[in-house]
């Protein structure tokens, strides 16, 4: 028998907080990649994996808020702890490997092919892996049409964000930037739900030691939300935000250091000769001629006679 499939239990409420988590932790994700940019090579690591946690966290926890709508109805559904903890290092490891690609490779064609490709896949993954940990009384099976086609949308995904956390600058275009993610990342989840068919069959096959909703995946996401929250404080409290020199109405690039300016520096003017006085065109008297003597009175020089 096949159960009753219901991912929207509690109407619009869960798809636009799944929404709001995915937009969040995309959003911290694009400030750090783009502030590990400005930060020299120094802390580039540090904020490349903060910005890798940020957007794994975000991912994950907005599949489990979607899931919190998830229901059938025929049966009860637990939750095995350690897969969904799997789920939850699955999302953070692939974001960050596609995020330390196009951080250190930049986004040239191949480069961000290959990080779009192997972060997809891994958030494609991390779903699977989420929707595998559910145990009911019943098997699960899925329509194959619709599993390529959230896989496919969780590659593209993937790709536009690694190019927009690169290349984005600017409040808005970053606040565009996250809702785009949001919107393809929230829409390849509940593709994937949608492609879930649940068969009956009256025996706990599939029922594990587990817990319920209220008893496993509230308690996990705290850990996540606390995270995003640090993730949240450190960006917002930020040196160069502070000083000025990195804002969200656009990053700057940074100063070059002395020699780099006194490489790229114009060359000083040479000085002009002053101009000739006018008095240099014409001769100038010399020095004064000593006076002569006065002729003596007498035409000797035995003196008056």
């Amino acid at each position: 028998m096949q159960g009753t499939v219901d991912g929207f239990s509690y109407g619009l409420v869960t798809p636009v907080a799944a929404f709001l988590m995915a937009a969040l932790g995309g959003a911290l994700g694009l400030r750090c990649t783009v502030r590990s940019l400005h930060g020299g090579r120094t802390f580039k690591a540090g904020w490349l994996a903060l910005g890798a946690a940020a957007i794994g966290c975000g991912i994950w926890t907005m599949h489990f808020v979607g899931m919190l709508g998830f229901s059938v109805a025929e049966s009860a559904i637990s939750y095995d702890v350690p897969l969904t903890l799997v789920s939850l290092g699955v999302a953070i490891v692939v974001v960050g490997i596609g995020v330390f690609i196009v951080g250190y490779r930049g986004t040239r064609p191949a480069t961000l092919a290959t990080a779009g490709l192997v972060t997809g896949l891994g958030v494609a993954a991390m779903h699977y892996i989420g929707m595998y940990s559910m145990s009911l009384r019943g098997e699960f099976a899925y329509d194959p049409v619709l599993v390529v086609l959230s896989v496919l949308i969780a590659v593209i995904a993937a790709t536009a964000a690694l190019w927009a956390a690169m290349t984005v600058r600017g409040f808005l275009p970053s606040l565009g930037a996250s809702a785009i993610m949001g919107v393809a990342v929230t829409g390849m989840h509940y593709t994937g739900m949608s492609a879930m068919i649940v068969h009956l069959d009256g025996h706990a096959s599939r029922m594990v030691q587990g817990g319920s909703m209220t008893t496993v995946l509230l308690p996990m996401l705290f850990g996540p939300l606390v995270l995003l929250l640090v993730a949240g404080v450190i960006v917002m409290f930020d040196p160069l935000l502070i000083s000025g020199e990195d804002t969200w109405n656009g990053a700057r690039e940074p100063r070059p250091g002395r020699r780099a300016q006194a490489r790229h520096a114009a060359p000083a003017p040479v000085a002009a000769a002053p101009a000739p006085a006018e008095d240099d065109f014409w001769p100038q008297p010399g020095p004064a001629a000593p006076a002569a003597e006065p002729a003596s009175r007498y035409p000797d020089s035995y003196g008056p006679r």
